[in-house]
């Protein structure tokens, strides 16, 4: 089980074709694990040798510079997409959360 394995997961980033298969069922249970589901692809990402990928402290350091310069989360989002494995959405989602403490 998912959760069991991976405690500390918070979101779950799947390949447009596959987050069409996962069923309401699955979606209700993630909800109730308080695990965000979210669509994209990490691009460069090889899925053969790890089917999961942790951010890095240097990107979430990153995060952390670019709000302190008062970009927007969009900005933020635009640039570190383009710099990084990351799509926006979960940048966006990073930014999102409140335990980083990116006020």
């Amino acid at each position: 089980m998912l959760a069991e394995t991976c405690p500390k997961i918070e979101a779950i980033q799947l390949p447009k074709s596959y987050r069409r298969t996962v069923s309401k069922s699955i979606e209700m249970f993630l909800e109730m694990q308080k695990i965000n589901l979210l669509e994209g692809d990490v691009w460069g990402h090889r899925k053969d040798i790890n089917e999961y990928y942790n951010v890095s402290q240097n990107v979430l350091e990153k995060i952390q510079e670019l709000k302190a310069d008062r970009f927007s989360n969009e900005m933020i989002a635009d640039k570190l997409s383009r710099e990084s494995k990351l799509n926006s959405d979960m940048i966006l989602y990073i930014l999102s959360k409140k335990s980083l403490e990116l006020s």
